[in-house]
């Protein structure tokens, strides 16, 4: 498989560079991945439960100085 892998991405390299790009986007889709729609989707969604748990009071909100300072305790040794 090695081989074969080798001698297609070879292949690949002497094609101009829209043609990689266009077997890049097409190979990166042949894998699943989530697109960045998807993603920015689930960000904002993400965003949308945190700032509800805040406004409902079920989290206690910490300032970022006393988060950097427990980092610094942790780490300082």
């Amino acid at each position: 498989m090695a081989v074969v892998a080798d001698k297609v991405f070879n292949e690949a390299l002497s094609l101009p560079s829209d043609a990689r790009m266009s077997l890049v986007e097409k190979l990166l889709t042949s894998l699943n991945l989530p697109t960045h729609a998807e993603i920015d989707r689930l960000w904002a969604e993400e965003a949308e439960r945190r700032v509800s748990q805040i406004d409902r009071g079920d989290v206690e909100l910490i300032s970022g100085d006393e988060v950097f300072a427990k980092i610094r305790r942790k780490y300082q040794r």
